[in-house]
């Protein structure tokens, strides 16, 4: 099915939320999930920093930070889909609410680890990998929250963006301090204690169900549970402007963002201390909080080539700090990129949440993650290899190259560049 068909599978949901304006975006539960995706975000955006810093301090190098990271990477993206279909099942919010505790109790674990100074590659690596694991399950029930708690899809996407990078700006820059002037241990109890209050958030939010009893269960047992997930992939592979985007994100994942974030941290902590990448992240932050005010105001009625037209932006990021430039450079790249990358993050979910019906979107979106962060933890994992083979500074000049070539593939797709909003006027 075409981008320009699968609009009249959703009908009108969303539609008329550029007129509506803040009322068809705030209320007291969307307030609710707001905080919780922000202080979720606050934690997610200090865990590098204490990931890269904490092993560096244990006589580990760059590529046990990315093995690190690719653990999680790694069950999130294996799992996510079985997360799908779990949250067309049942409830999302208890859902995201087990999530978190678990959540809670790894990250908690992982601050003893720390404070005690036993830290031990394999079992930072299996913490990580049980956080996938949870966020697998978390992750799904994000997409059908949204459309349900607010009439302006995309407008509550800006504002969700929003909120989520401006933890971003301040994640960074508090992990720095704590590990600066406490420990890495620190910065761990910290993000424990963001997964406690999401979980609060989401236990005091009231969800209204999907329209038409969207969502429940179909039947018991595993024929039922391989029904819906067949049932999700021929939804899935039925439109092409989807898993076109998915198989040109495979590439991203592998080139640019998989090799980009192990990299940056290694490169910027080396060679300028903590501080310094905590404010390059922050600046990262500070890009995607514009980003996000502009997809609030901007309403093109081509979404995803907006979107990928904001995706040449992240050049700038990559190449500053792989040319070896200073800390302001390195800011203001990275602030740049930020702002095309939210901007197109926000076109990429209205897209999903209102070309997709509502009954499989939890399956679809699991589907979506599961083949955007397929290739990212290869990408994470032959971060550290290829540092070594080429030099950090190359391999990530090769990233921007390739996140050029990358926002020129999704232009290239006529399912792609030509999907029209759903919401748009018929002309």
């Amino acid at each position: 099915m075409t981008g320009t068909d699968s609009r009249h599978d959703v009908g009108t949901r969303g539609a008329g939320g550029a007129e509506a304006g803040g009322r068809a975006v705030w209320s007291r539960d969307f307030a609710l999930f707001f905080v919780a995706r922000a202080v979720a975000r606050l934690g997610d955006t200090m865990l590098p920093v204490a990931l890269a810093a904490g092993l560096l301090e244990h006589g580990y190098g760059a590529g046990a930070v990315g093995l690190a990271m690719a653990s999680t990477a790694a069950a999130f993206a294996g799992l996510v889909v079985f997360g799908g279909v779990i949250a067309d099942r049942f409830s999302t919010r208890r859902l995201m609410i087990g999530a978190d505790l678990v959540r809670l109790v790894t990250q908690s674990l992982a601050a003893g680890l720390f404070f005690a100074g036993h830290v031990v590659l394999w079992q930072i690596c299996a913490i990580g990998f049980a956080n996938g694991v949870a966020g697998a399950v978390f992750q799904p029930g994000v997409a059908s929250t949204v459309p349900r708690l607010a009439a302006d899809i995309q407008g509550a996407n800006g504002a969700v963006r929003i909120a989520e990078s401006a933890a971003q700006l301040a994640g960074p820059a508090v992990a720095g301090f704590l590990v600066g002037f406490a420990s890495p241990g620190g910065v761990f109890a910290a993000h424990a204690a963001t997964y406690a209050t999401s979980a609060l958030c989401l236990l005091l939010l009231r969800l209204p169900p999907l329209p038409g009893g969207a969502g429940a269960a179909t039947g018991r047992g595993m024929r039922a549970f391989r029904a819906d997930l067949v049932q999700g992939w021929r939804e899935f592979r039925s439109r092409t402007w989807l898993w076109g985007v998915i198989a040109v994100w495979c590439l991203y994942m592998i080139a640019v963002w998989g090799p980009t974030v192990p990299l940056v941290a290694t490169e910027v902590v080396q060679r300028h201390g903590p501080r310094a990448y905590g404010l390059v992240n922050s600046a990262l932050g500070a890009g995607t909080v514009v980003g996000g005010l502009l997809a609030l105001r901007l309403r093109p009625r081509r979404m995803l080539r907006a979107g990928a037209l904001s995706l040449f932006a992240f050049f700038g990021f990559p190449a500053a700090v792989g040319a070896g430039l200073g800390v302001p450079a390195m800011a203001t790249g990275a602030a740049v990129a930020g702002a095309g990358m939210s901007f197109w993050g926000v076109m990429w979910a209205t897209s999903v949440q209102t070309q997709v019906p509502p009954d499989v979107l939890n399956r679809i979106h699991a589907y979506d993650v599961a083949g955007s962060l397929a290739m990212m933890p290869v990408g994470q994992a032959l971060a550290g290899p290829a540092a070594g083979a080429l030099g950090t500074g190359h391999v990530l000049l090769i990233s921007a190259g390739a996140s050029l070539a990358v926002a020129v593939a999704l232009l290239v797709v006529p399912a792609i560049r030509n999907l029209v909003r759903a919401d748009a006027p018929a002309r």
